[in-house]
């Protein structure tokens, strides 16, 4: 069976769309399910095909795949606008759902935080800073992005970060931002601006509980490493 083949030719079983029904949606590949997400591929390519090409360029790394643009998606042969707006779509729901999954949570713990906010900053190629908060049994309140920047760095204001956790009654707050370049140790600037946060919602009676650094697929804790 050639892979430039349309879908349609193919065995029933071999069908992405009729091996879901048939075997459950566990069974697909990720290949497989872009591949009905994509619906079509073109001339000399099947839908599957180009699902391969597409994966193959994150290194079958989804979390990357979602940070692509419609541009950088439509760059693909056989991707057109109305399919690379279908995919991101798709991608953010998942995202969202994950997220959902443990917003209800205690965030208690490193790894809670991480599971809920890390799939939002892995993978970004710029610097993001956002702010946890949570009510007295450190449940969610909100979680907001307090600030966006370049490539390496980002601009924090303590005082927006302050007056938004008085108008939402929250006790605690967990500090979260990304490090493009996949370091995870804190610089001395984020040690300093930790410090900063401490001091001054001590001042209004709410605790800085932790700080993650997230790279890639991980992260660093303030908390964990003793450093709050």
């Amino acid at each position: 069976m050639s892979p430039n083949l349309p879908i349609k030719s193919w065995a029933a079983e071999d069908r992405p769309r009729e091996k879901l029904i048939q075997q459950g949606k566990q069974s697909l590949t990720n290949a497989e399910l872009l591949a009905i997400l994509i619906r079509t591929g073109h001339q000399s390519e099947s839908a599957l095909g180009l699902s391969k090409r597409i994966l193959s360029s994150v290194d079958g790394e989804l979390s990357r795949l979602s940070q692509f643009s419609v541009e950088e998606l439509c760059a693909f042969k056989g991707m057109g606008k109305a399919k690379a707006i279908g995919l991101l779509a798709a991608l953010e729901l998942s995202k969202r759902q994950k997220s959902q999954l443990v917003s209800s949570e205690t965030m208690n713990s490193s790894i809670t935080v991480f599971s809920y906010i890390g799939p939002r900053l892995s993978s970004l190629p710029h610097e993001e800073f956002w702010v946890i908060y949570l009510n007295q049994a450190h449940r969610l309140l909100a979680c907001e992005q307090l600030s966006r920047g370049g490539i390496s760095q980002t601009t924090v204001d303590v005082r927006i970060a302050l007056k938004r956790a008085l108008t939402l009654q929250a006790v605690a707050m967990i500090l979260v931002h990304n490090h493009p370049s996949g370091n995870l140790q804190p610089s001395l600037a984020d040690k300093n601006l930790t410090a900063k946060f401490v001091k001054a919602a001590l001042n209004i009676d709410i605790s800085v509980i932790d700080h993650l650094i997230v790279a890639e697929n991980t992260y660093f804790s303030f908390a964990d490493q003793g450093i709050l």
